[in-house]
């Protein structure tokens, strides 16, 4: 993989964190640190891939409030 390939696929990936309101990924999982709990958040990181940052962390998450 060259380096142009992987600046253009983190360009696309903070494209969709912008979409939501936030800079980057970093500060997306700080806010969902602050709504659910960092050591949730940071175990369930262990286990999910970026992919899964808008659907099934946030389902993971919110499961775990009841």
């Amino acid at each position: 993989m060259n380096t142009y390939y992987l600046q253009e696929l983190n360009e696309i990936n903070h494209a969709r964190y912008q979409e939501e309101g936030f800079a980057n990924r970093n500060e997306y999982l700080d806010d969902l640190r602050d709504q659910y709990g960092a050591d949730k958040v940071n175990a369930l990181l262990t286990v999910l891939p970026p992919s899964e940052d808008f659907d099934g962390l946030v389902t993971e998450l919110q499961d775990s409030q009841f």
